[in-house]
């Protein structure tokens, strides 16, 4: 099999493309699209974004210490794009994109109404990494959005439909091949 080579970069795809809320007070409630996220522990439950220091809403997260991680869907597909390509030097992205700032359970930052999945983070360490700094933040609270919750209590993708990132292209999530452990589970005897 014959492969490309390319010079070394970040290939590791496709990521989830979610909405970043951020602000203490509704003046500076900011939103920032992030695609350089993810689960980095289990218990504390731990995750991370990775933010440009010269973006707007790096900077309140680093002062306020606090964030939320709203999941996408493809019906957000344009307001995830919108967020992350306009700053809110410039624009309240919470109108121009219609999008309902609520109330979190555990930090002052804004939930997005509109999201399936509300991650609340609070900021334990902020590593510089080089043109990104990565706010490591133990997660306080999740809510659900009951619409997207299945039969069996869970929380259903193929309701959400979810929208993810890869190379520069938002695309969403194609059919479940299987559950973790599939490929090694007994087969029931008939």
């Amino acid at each position: 099999m014959a492969k490309t080579h390319w010079k070394p970069g970040t290939m590791i795809y496709p990521l989830p493309a979610v909405m970043v809320s951020c602000g203490h007070t509704p003046e500076e409630y900011n939103i920032i699209t992030i695609a350089w996220t993810g689960t980095i522990n289990s218990d504390p439950p731990m995750c991370s974004i990775s933010v440009r220091p010269g973006r707007h809403s790096y900077e309140i997260i680093k002062r306020t210490g606090e964030f939320v991680i709203n999941l996408t869907t493809e019906e957000l597909a344009k307001a995830t794009d919108w967020c992350g390509c306009r700053s809110g030097r410039k624009y309240n992205k919470w109108e121009k994109m219609k999008l309902t700032p609520g109330p979190a359970r555990k930090v002052k930052v804004p939930i997005i109404e509109e999201s399936p999945v509300n991650i609340e983070c609070v900021v334990k360490e902020i590593k510089e990494l080089g043109t990104h700094h990565m706010f490591i933040a133990e997660v306080v609270s999740v809510s659900i959005d009951d619409t997207y919750m299945n039969d069996q209590n869970t929380f259903s993708f193929a309701k959400a439909r979810p929208l993810v990132y890869s190379h520069g292209h938002y695309f969403g999530l194609g059919k479940m091949i299987g559950k973790f452990g599939w490929s090694v589970q007994k087969k029931k005897k008939a």
